[in-house]
């Protein structure tokens, strides 16, 4: 399995690659309000407004540090209501890929209820790599913040 491995700080992460579109320089970011604060902002990608996810924020609670290594992951995955969305998720040190198959993986022993999306461990010459599970980082996130399809902010505002 293709990863592609980035840092929080210090520390090595992986996602699989099946689900990266692409990986593009830090832009300007739109502020969006009223939200958690890993979520870093709002722009244009390709002509459709995509939300971004600051990994460090999430992951850490300190936002990512500006460097010529620190990118946006361009992740495109299902939505619930079957559709497709983008979602841009910053990191640290993106700079390679790794390819080992998915039983290196290892269960670490301690569950994290807060952070579901936090997978397996392996050992490699570079550190331990944790694996970031994006089909559960993308439910948890839509569920919370994103709208599906169909949805509409005047939808929720004549609800309440």
């Amino acid at each position: 399995m293709l990863m592609l491995l980035f840092c929080v700080s210090k520390e090595l992460y992986a996602i699989e690659s099946s689900c990266v579109v692409e990986v593009i320089p830090r832009v300007g970011l739109r502020t969006v309000h009223h939200v958690p604060e890993y979520v870093a902002g709002l722009f244009n990608y390709r002509g459709k407004i995509v939300p971004v996810i600051d990994l460090c924020h999430l992951i850490r609670g300190t936002s990512s540090r500006f460097c010529l290594s620190t990118r946006i992951i361009m992740v495109s995955y299902p939505r619930q209501d079957h559709g497709c969305q983008h979602l841009g998720l910053i990191a640290e040190r993106i700079t390679e890929t790794l390819n080992r198959p998915e039983t290196d993986f290892v269960d670490s022993g301690i569950r994290i209820k807060e952070a579901p999306y936090l997978g397996g461990m392996l050992m490699d010459e570079k550190g331990i790599i944790q694996r970031i599970h994006l089909e559960q980082l993308f439910a948890d996130v839509e569920n919370t913040y994103l709208l599906t399809a169909g949805e509409s902010y005047i939808n929720d505002m004549v609800k309440n």
